[in-house]
């Protein structure tokens, strides 16, 4: 758990909170939705320079661990048939 977080810290991480409620209920459009609101974000703190180095390599590991997770998170990957869901 992080202490101390700056304001901008606390909106990426709300960010990420919703992003991690879509997930979990399934709503695969509305966490690929957020999840390019915090990389928008993200980049716009980045560049104008409010989050510290510390600050920026936390958040590098944490887009990279979310890259992993919504890769197949899309509706394109969902059968289609019931027969389908067998193969997956």
């Amino acid at each position: 758990m992080r202490l101390f977080l700056s304001k901008e810290e606390k909106e990426l991480d709300a960010i990420l909170a919703k992003v991690d409620n879509n997930m979990s209920n399934n709503y695969k459009d509305a966490a690929q939705e957020n999840y390019k609101e915090f990389l928008k974000r993200y980049a716009e703190l980045t560049e104008s320079g409010k989050l510290k180095e510390k600050t920026v390599a936390y958040y590098q590991g944490v887009i990279n661990e979310y890259a992993a997770k919504l890769s197949k998170f899309t509706h394109k990957d969902q059968p289609t048939k019931w027969g389908d869901w067998e193969k997956h």
